[in-house]
């Protein structure tokens, strides 16, 4: 079994990597229960070795783990990176870094939008994944050769698919179009949920700027709470409950009990004391501190062909370039740019702004058009003017 389960063969392990080039990482975890995810396992592969390493082993210090994770000198090569590098950032405080992310250099490279590690696997390593065990319950333990086999799949074959994804890049010229993706992927921010912000990832029923302040203060109840406790929000309490309490603003338990799907026994105990004071607080809050409903960014009467003709642009130029779509502009960024020349999108900056931008504007003030080819099977630009 490829499995370390003990610090000092970690740190050995650790030891044998110093110098290399990149090593690949992936990890197991399960957070079905909890807020922060549960780390089960970290697969790491390096030029000629790979290894399993189980956090869970009796007294196992992942400390050699995390001063490899934080090497400079050596590339961290991760698939769909943002969850994993949310554990190590939890879990040791600090971002793995240098890194490379397959999935985006994948669509730098022309494999379509969010490609999977099993397409990018079986497309460069020329391998299938047998993913039946991806919904296995890895906290479990023993864990089996099967599962061992499965796991590393998903850190040695990487390393095929990210050298030639590596050469693609360098070859085409495109090794810094991954620097603005790269950038997020390291930035703490990404990856810290402020408790006063967490009410923006619910969709409120109302505009009201009195509703947002108690859904604001709720909201901050309860990430903090879910955080201290190691829970889901939704163990907490549930989206639609913390709205219902935002709408009625109750001031007594007895108000509050009355919140549908809210039990008599929380409302009457230590949550809803809690919950009352976070209605109260929101309430004493001077209304020049409320937050403001968000804008609706509706489109101008007429834009919606032109918004129409940008996307046909986008497609047409992604598809001559080799590059995904949702790479180089979302639908916002179109919507953005048919109403406004100069609007702040990343699509009008950069390469980007040079492999679209320029044509998107050009396309919008009648400079080109697009035209069906003489093959009728295909689109191309022709010049207006």
């Amino acid at each position: 079994m490829s499995l370390i389960a003990d610090t000092a063969s970690l740190a050995a392990f650790c030891q044998r990597l110093q110098g290399v080039p990149y090593i690949t990482v992936d990890t197991e975890f399960v957070r079905e229960k909890t807020y922060w995810p549960q780390l089960c396992l970290v697969q790491v592969a390096g030029p000629n070795e790979a290894w399993a390493i189980d956090p869970l082993a009796p007294d196992m210090d992942l400390t050699p783990l995390y001063d490899l994770m934080a090497d400079r000198s050596i590339l961290k090569v991760f698939h769909a990176a943002r969850q994993d590098v949310e554990i190590f950032h939890h879990q040791a405080g600090a971002i793995p870094a240098p890194l490379f992310d397959t999935q985006v250099a994948a669509m730098v490279c022309g494999f379509g939008d969010s490609v999977s590690y099993e397409t990018l696997a079986a497309q460069l390593a020329h391998v299938k994944i047998d993913k039946s065990l991806r919904f296995t319950d890895w906290a479990l333990r023993p864990l089996s050769d099967r599962q061992l086999h499965y796991a590393l799949s998903d850190v040695t074959h990487l390393r095929l698919a990210y050298e030639k994804l590596r050469k693609r890049l360098d070859r085409d010229g495109r090794s810094d179009w991954l620097g603005e993706e790269m950038a997020v992927l390291t930035d703490p921010k990404t990856y810290c949920v402020e408790p006063g912000e967490s009410w923006r990832r619910l969709k409120p029923r109302s505009s009201s700027p009195r509703f947002l302040m108690v859904l604001k203060e709720l909201a901050a109840w309860r990430e903090r709470e879910a955080q201290e406790r190691d829970l889901p929000r939704q163990r907490v309490l549930r989206d639609e409950a913390l709205m219902e309490i935002a709408a009625h603003a109750p001031t007594t338990v007895e108000e509050l009990s009355r919140t549908r799907g809210l039990s008599k026994g929380l409302a009457e105990g230590r949550q809803g004391t809690a919950l009352l004071e976070a209605v109260a607080q929101a309430l004493a809050t001077p209304e020049s501190a409320w937050p403001e409903p968000a804008e609706r960014n509706d489109l101008p009467r007429g834009l919606g062909p032109v918004v129409d003709l940008l996307k046909v642009m986008l497609k047409l130029k992604c598809d001559q370039h080799d590059v995904a779509q949702k790479l180089v502009a979302s639908s916002a960024d179109i919507e953005a740019i048919a109403a406004d020349d100069n609007a702040e999108v990343a699509a009008l900056h950069g390469w980007r702004r040079t492999i679209f931008g320029e044509d998107a504007l050009r396309l919008k003030h009648g400079r080109i058009g697009v035209a069906l080819a003489k093959d009728g099977k295909s689109l191309r630009l022709i010049p207006l003017e």
